[in-house]
């Protein structure tokens, strides 16, 4: 890499579903790109990541490091998702151009990959166990091994035992049809309470799912320990969790995965150090990404430098796209080949993508406004989404 590589201009792309896309310039040619998005609220991350690419036009591309910090750092106020964001998605752009300028992917300069292929899992949904049990079967024929739902749609802190039965019979169902050779993960998004989660995860036991995550929202996470108490199901959090400082907090409560996200948890850098200290309490990483292939690309190139990676989240098919899919922003998608519910390493440098910017700057285009549902209780009342 030549040794004073600056950092000569950028751009950003709202491009649907509701992604963020990044690409920065350097004066040597190699561009890198990278995904800095809090869904529902892309026009402030962009507004963000402006802001802090004026410090950084004419700067040395390869001090990744001494940017991050000055990046997380150099404000008297840090922290939070919008600030995070922004530094993960030029975070993910600077490791590419590293990558790239190196020719080399970026998880061999992360100490080289510790495995072959990374097991990934998928998404299903349906309003009956009926639609839940047809989708389930329909992706355990595509290869998908694993794959997550939300038996919980807007319900009460503490459900009432209607809902906690549909949601335990949801469960079972789902487990009945596709046998004990696929793991099911169970997203309740934050909707009960600590007393809730007690008592409605022992119930789930004999399903013996791989894992519930964010039983609780985060800002319970102090509760955590009691939940984990109550239950032998492996607890994972961590989709809203920005840093090493959030997770430490949580490592010690008894969680089982955590789920650090690369475009809100600081990047590359940051979910490397996550995962780093999740080991040192027996914690596996199973990096939260529902979003666009920057995201998942930078996602892989951790999880193929991480001993305690246990599997990743991908976006294909999880319908809210709408007409606009994970693979759609890609030269070549075969990069993203799905097989018997693994995908290999990639082998091209950097992220190992090629963006097709052709189709990134029609989409951006058009833009996007999107904004996650808002839900109101029976009575009228706020509901967690």
């Amino acid at each position: 890499m030549p040794p004073t590589m600056k950092i000569a201009g950028f751009e950003t792309f709202l491009v649907e579903p509701r992604w963020l896309f990044l690409r920065i310039d350097t004066d040597e040619g190699v561009t890198g790109w990278g995904e800095p998005i809090v869904e529902g609220r892309a026009e402030t991350v962009r507004a963000a990541v402006h802001t802090l690419m004026e410090r950084l036009i004419g700067a040395d591309a390869g001090r990744i490091e001494d940017h991050w910090q000055t990046m997380t750092k150099g404000g008297f106020y840090r922290g939070g998702p919008v600030l995070s964001s922004a530094v993960a998605g030029i975070d993910q752009a600077l490791w590419d151009i590293k990558g790239k300028a190196l020719g080399v992917p970026v998880y061999e300069l992360l100490g080289g990959p510790v495995r072959d292929r990374a097991r990934v899992y998928t998404w299903i949904g349906g309003d009956s166990a009926a639609e839940l049990v047809e989708e389930g079967l329909a992706k355990k024929a595509a290869g998908f091994t694993a794959m997550k739902f939300t038996p919980f749609p807007a319900t009460a802190p503490v459900p009432s035992p209607a809902d906690v039965k549909r949601a335990v019979g949801l469960v079972s169902a789902l487990r009945e049809a596709v046998g004990d050779e696929v793991d099911l993960a169970v997203d309740f998004h934050g909707r009960l309470s600590p007393a809730a989660a007690r008592r409605v995860l022992p119930l789930l036991e004999p399903y013996l799912p791989l894992f519930v995550e964010e039983p609780v929202v985060p800002e319970l996470s102090r509760d955590l320990g009691a939940v984990a108490a109550a239950t032998s199901v492996p607890i994972a959090t961590g989709e809203r969790l920005y840093s090493r400082w959030d997770f430490r907090d949580v490592l010690g409560a008894g969680i089982a995965v955590a789920q650090p996200d690369v475009s809100h948890a600081g990047g590359i850098s940051e979910l490397r150090r996550i995962a780093a200290m999740a080991e040192a309490y027996g914690v596996a990483v199973a990096p939260h990404c529902p979003l666009g292939p920057i995201s998942l690309a930078a996602s892989l190139q951790v999880d193929f430098a991480t001993p305690n990676f246990l599997i990743q989240e991908q976006s294909l098919g999880i319908g809210y796209h709408a007409g606009t899919e994970l693979l759609d922003y890609l030269l070549d998608p075969s990069i993203f080949t799905f097989a018997d519910g693994y995908v290999a390493a990639p082998t091209r440098p950097g992220l190992g993508i090629e963006v097709d910017e052709r189709a990134v700057r029609q989409a951006a285009e058009r833009g996007h406004s999107w904004r996650n549902d808002v839900w109101q209780h029976p009575d009228g009342s706020f509901a967690e989404w």
